[in-house]
């Protein structure tokens, strides 16, 4: 079997989904070997989590950089050190720069709080709300240099819980747990379909 890959979760909040991964891999649910969190906010409890899992820590602040370009090569040659392999965005409220997209070219990849390509950028489930539809979900994609514009790998429906933020939201990161941790699974079993390049949706 192919050694597992090693794999960094960039995150910007809490870090719940890195939680997640992070025990699934630990229980060796998840093939892979979580080796960093990268984080451009320093103070986040993702922080605290990724201590106590005993990984890697690379916090960042883009203030304190030149330009977005310094930011992403001071990011990555902490990745190189580690041998990272592939970056998992949970959470992570920054657009991906060229530096990155293409050291990672293919291996990227990032989740989002609705039915792609509906409602991407910010505040996905606020747009979902705003708009009034019944309907939203949850997407794994690959990452490109557009706006949740990457190649889609899973996406599952989530009803709406009408006028009610907070329940969505929850019924949200549920599904959110669940397919993040399948899809990569998928994606990185030696066995896995991933080498066709796409993952079959789940709707």
């Amino acid at each position: 079997m192919n050694s597992k890959p090693k794999v960094a979760i960039f995150a910007s909040g809490s870090g719940s989904n890195f939680q997640v991964i992070t025990d699934a891999a630990s229980a060796g649910e998840l093939h892979a070997d979580i080796v960093a969190v990268v984080t451009d906010k320093p103070q986040a409890f993702v922080v605290e989590r990724a201590k106590t899992a005993g990984v890697a820590v690379v916090a960042l602040r883009p203030s304190d950089f030149a330009s977005k370009v310094d930011y992403e090569e001071a990011i990555l040659q902490e990745l190189k050190q580690l041998e990272v392999e592939w970056l998992v965005l949970a959470g992570y409220m920054r657009l991906i720069g060229d530096t990155l997209l293409t050291a990672y070219a293919n291996r990227i990849v990032n989740i989002h709080p609705s039915l792609l390509p509906s409602f991407p950028g910010k505040d996905a489930i606020g747009q979902a709300l705003a708009h009034g539809v019944k309907v939203t979900g949850v997407t794994v994609h690959y990452v490109d240099a557009g706006m949740d514009t990457g190649p889609i790998l899973s996406q599952q429906a989530v009803e709406v819980v009408e006028g009610n933020r907070e329940q969505t939201e929850h019924r949200i990161h549920a599904v959110e747990h669940e397919l993040y941790t399948k899809t990569l699974q998928q994606l990185w079993m030696p066995t896995a379909s991933a080498s066709q390049g796409r993952l079959n949706k789940k709707l």
